[in-house]
């Protein structure tokens, strides 16, 4: 299984920022961009990778410790940002970071700790991708980078940790997105 744990923003959060991807949509060089879909819109915490169906279990009971031991925070999608050059295109957060970094850094040890191979460990960026970079094509996603600066979704309180599958698209259909399912869900916080 292809997994990774992440924040999910509410469904409200996620109308507010499908109504500013529509604005960009529309501007210049928006048809260069692949654009990620509401089902995609989240803060992955760890990207697993395939993960061997003999160590989910484990993965899971160490997520659901990780979970117990963060109090929910406050979070909201606030400005954006972009990585190598219009490669990709995302929304940052505001509210608790330095919260939303430690449950970062707890679901990367949880997958170490269960045997999942991580590779090399990078420094946590909070972001949520709207639109990738197609392959061989430039962007000038300075537009889109203008308008997301003035962007703030309202903030909510996170109270769980998800861990999700990723189904790759198989069809090879341009614009065929991934296809995200949840595996497990634990809240956080000691009353969890």
């Amino acid at each position: 299984m292809r997994l990774f744990a992440a924040v999910l923003p509410p469904d409200d959060v996620t109308g507010q920022l499908a109504a500013e991807v529509a604005a960009l949509r529309k501007l210049p060089g928006a048809d260069g961009l692949r654009w990620t879909g509401r089902p995609g819109w989240h803060f992955t915490l760890a990207f697993y990778g395939e993960v061997d169906d003999a160590l989910v279990p484990g993965l899971a009971e160490r997520l659901e410790r990780a979970a117990r031991r963060t109090e929910p925070f406050p979070l909201a999608l606030r400005g954006g940002g972009q990585f190598g050059r219009g490669r990709a295109l995302w929304t940052g957060a505001d509210g608790d970071l330095r919260a939303l970094g430690l449950l970062a850094g707890r679901a990367e040890a949880a997958g170490r700790k269960a045997g999942v191979e991580l590779g090399e460990h990078r420094r946590y960026k909070a972001h949520l991708t709207v639109a990738r970079g197609r392959e061989r094509e430039t962007v000038d996603v300075r537009p889109h980078l203008a308008a997301l600066a003035g962007f703030t979704s309202r903030t909510w309180t996170v109270r769980e940790l998800v861990l999700v599958r990723s189904n790759l698209p198989r069809s090879g259909a341009p614009g065929e997105q991934p296809r995200y399912e949840t595996v497990g869900r634990w809240p956080l916080g000691a009353a969890g």
